[in-house]
């Protein structure tokens, strides 16, 4: 396969309908001093107002049809998804050669799918840029758990005008800094650990990472909106951490309730799967998330609520509802192969904020109802703990940090005579 002599940002798209504007886009790169590398992903030809560095025909051979085929079949869906195909062996050669500074695109509904599936093997950190007529649209399918940035191209990507040309070369100009941005390297930390949080639980989740962090860890805190957990799980799996601290499971109750910041019916698996360190919590199970007042299901109508923000209506979950994640929660844990790497502590004067003594969501019985049906699942290998304070008070993080580091000690002798503040 054909690189680049030096680090380029790479330019993509279907140059055999759009190659005013990506000539325009070329032109503005490389006015900024920088190498540029040019994939065309158009099947019906390509363009002689600029060099083609690496033609469709290549892209086409590399998601396993020669271009002629998919020419011949006219099946627009089936050729998207080949040249995605091909074009994400391409990228991930490159990156895995380091021959990319950034990558950037146009397009419309197509090339926005062409560029957005292909940006997804890139590694975090690596400058990825679409201008597109989706950007104000859904397309977290797309996103998934990357870092792509999205510009509204505001008109359509077809030919250039007084609207689209600032946008263009604005969009260069962002792709070029971002390629020249030197990344800085972290102080060296004794590991990595992972932790979930949410406004409801922000204060237990600050002191944990204030005592981690004194103890030489990095922390990467993940909101626990759906999105968030997905991407600590998939960070799990790619065996970023030494740890995790999942102490804001409330993404469980939006799954049950049909909440709207559910993570999918794998959230916790991760963690239990790759065998790490896990101490777990109840974290704002007391809660379901909605939208407006007015988007709440009519089967939960006369039920418990608090109107977090006025997008954002919040549903105290009751005694059934805890008694189903609680047995979820076992179900899950129970699978580790290492047991005495898990340990689920629980906080007994509340889930979360609202769930404090006092506060609208305090419901003892509710509790003493999840710590029940938790201890009548849980194989009985998997260390519990039970704390009288609410989640967010000092005495329950810092019972949470000791749990944690005191499996790290016992399975990772580097973390020996960590524990103890």
């Amino acid at each position: 396969m054909k690189f680049p002599e030096a680090p380029a940002i790479l330019i993509m798209g279907c140059f055999d309908t759009k190659a005013a504007v990506y000539s325009r886009l070329r032109e503005q790169v490389m006015a900024s001093g920088e190498n540029v590398f040019c994939i065309n992903v158009g099947i019906m030809g390509s363009t002689n107002i600029f060099p083609v560095d690496l033609e469709a025909a290549q892209v086409a051979a590399n998601g396993g049809f020669a271009l002629q085929e998919l020419r011949t079949k006219k099946d627009r869906g089936l050729a998207l998804e080949v040249m995605a195909k091909g074009l994400r062996k391409i990228l991930s050669a490159f990156s895995e050669q380091n021959k990319l500074k950034g990558v950037i695109a146009m397009g419309g509904g197509g090339g926005t799918f062409l560029a957005l599936s292909a940006m997804k093997v890139l590694p975090l950190g690596l400058p990825k840029l679409c201008i597109s007529t989706l950007a104000t649209k859904d397309v977290s399918s797309l996103v998934g758990l990357k870092d792509i940035v999205l510009i509204p191209s505001v008109v359509d990507v077809a030919e250039l005008n007084s609207i689209i040309v600032p946008i263009i070369d604005q969009a260069a100009a962002a792709i070029v800094a971002m390629g020249r941005v030197k990344v800085t390297q972290m102080k060296q930390a004794k590991g990595v650990i992972a932790i979930s949080m949410f406004g409801n639980t922000t204060a237990c989740v600050n002191e944990c990472t204030r005592i981690l962090q004194e103890k030489g860890f990095e922390v990467m805190a993940f909101h626990a909106n759906g999105l968030g957990g997905k991407t600590m799980e998939a960070l799990i799996r790619e065996g970023v951490f030494d740890g995790v601290l999942d102490l804001t499971t409330t993404e469980l109750a939006d799954e049950l309730c049909g909440g709207i910041l559910s993570a999918g019916p794998d959230r916790l698996n991760a963690a239990v799967e790759m065998n790490l360190p896990l101490v777990l919590a109840p974290g704002c199970l007391d809660m379901v998330n909605f939208g407006s007042k007015s988007s709440v299901p009519e089967q939960y109508k006369d039920r418990l609520f608090y109107q977090w923000v006025p997008d954002v209506t919040l549903m105290r979950t009751n005694e059934a509802e805890n008694m189903a994640m609680a047995k979820q929660i076992a179900k899950k844990l129970n699978k580790g192969r290492y047991k005495s790497k898990i340990t689920v502590i629980t906080p007994m004067n509340g889930f979360s904020q609202l769930d404090a003594p006092g506060n609208v969501f305090f419901d003892k019985k509710t509790t003493l109802a999840f710590e029940d049906a938790l201890s009548r699942h849980l194989d009985p290998e998997i260390a519990t703990t039970l704390i009288a304070a609410n989640i967010n008070e000092q005495t329950f993080a810092r019972a949470a940090v000791e749990q944690l580091l005191g499996i790290l000690e016992r399975v990772k002798p580097k973390y020996k005579d960590l524990s103890g503040f």
